[in-house]
């Protein structure tokens, strides 16, 4: 069989699925929701438990959900039986996963569980099983068929559990009010945390660094400030020094292929007008948002008056580990 036939065909299976289990999204997954908000606002955790791949999984959803402000822990339900119990309290909740619903491991927690005063939300592809029936309430991540070709091993199914574990996640997170500030918080190290903790006054080249030229310049003068800078780019300002336009190495380029004369005229002449640009203060994020919206390569730096006062080079952001 050709490789990629198959690998379509799993694709379409998982696709499937997921559009199945969302049609089957209801007022359970509300009530699961707002149960999860009410536990971690009374100081309380989410515990997520599963046996086998679900367990797997779990330890996905119990990481995306602390790692959104959202306490939580993955509890082994073998060696809860030998004092990993210990990380229940009154006042926690279970999301406990189990597609089948009648995993015997899972089955046999489940009493020791009961005797703390806690909420347990199911995700189980069968909304009859015991695991349901003894559940606060229950999602149902119930797909058709599986990928595999026996429809034996779990892989439509997990990735039907995890992504209600997402939609839990994100859920929550909107409803705490979760900002990006918070997120950095959790997030210290990294692009991700870089990325949301520094300024955009903390990545750009500034001084020498970061080319300046008045309007009346010609282009050949700007061009020497440019090559001083390294830069390819130039800011241009107005007598007052704010920020007017912006002339490129690519804007030479297409300018040259129209008109040889192109270097004894004034920037104002053939700048970019109301160019692009980020204010010093503005995260680090905000810049890379920039980047991915726009199909530029220098992003121009301003103060609260509108003076360039630096640029981002979209080649540094690798160095300063922040892509």
């Amino acid at each position: 069989m050709n490789h990629l036939v198959r690998a379509r065909e799993v694709f379409d299976v998982e696709l499937a699925a997921l559009r199945k289990v969302r049609s089957q999204l209801d007022e359970s997954f509300t009530r699961a929701v707002d149960l999860l908000v009410e536990t971690l606002q009374t100081r309380g955790k989410i515990i997520v438990v599963g046996v086998g791949k679900s367990g797997n999984i779990g330890r996905k959803i119990a990481a995306t959900l602390t790692s959104t402000g959202s306490t939580s822990v993955l509890l082994d339900s073998v060696d809860a039986l030998h004092g990993d119990l210990g990380i229940v309290n009154d006042g926690d909740a279970v999301l406990a996963l189990s597609y089948s619903g009648e995993s015997e491991e899972l089955l046999n927690l489940l009493p020791a569980i009961k005797r703390f005063a806690v909420k347990i939300v199911a995700l189980t592809g069968s909304p009859r099983s015991t695991l349901a029936r003894s559940s606060d309430l229950a999602l149902n991540v119930r797909v058709p068929r599986e990928a595999c070709p026996f429809n034996l091993a779990p892989t439509a199914s997990t990735t039907a559990t995890l992504v209600m574990g997402d939609a839990l996640a994100m859920a929550v997170l909107q409803a705490r009010g979760f900002k990006q500030q918070d997120f950095a918080k959790f997030h210290p190290s990294g692009a991700i945390g870089r990325a949301l903790l520094l300024r955009v006054r903390d990545i750009m080249r500034s001084g020498v660094r970061n080319s300046i030229a008045r309007q009346n310049l010609s282009v050949k003068e700007a061009l020497l400030v440019m090559t001083q800078a390294k830069a390819g780019s130039v800011s241009v300002v107005d007598a007052r020094g704010r920020l007017v336009g912006v002339f490129t190495d690519g804007d030479l380029r297409r300018h040259m292929a129209a008109d040889e004369h192109v270097l004894s005229k004034p920037l104002a002449a053939v700048m970019t007008r109301n160019p692009v640009r980020v204010r010093d203060d503005a995260l680090a994020v905000e810049a890379l948002k920039v980047f991915n919206e726009r199909n530029i390569d220098d992003l121009i730096v301003v103060n609260s008056k509108n003076y360039p006062v630096g640029l981002v080079d979209l080649q540094d952001l690798p160095k300063l580990k922040i892509m």
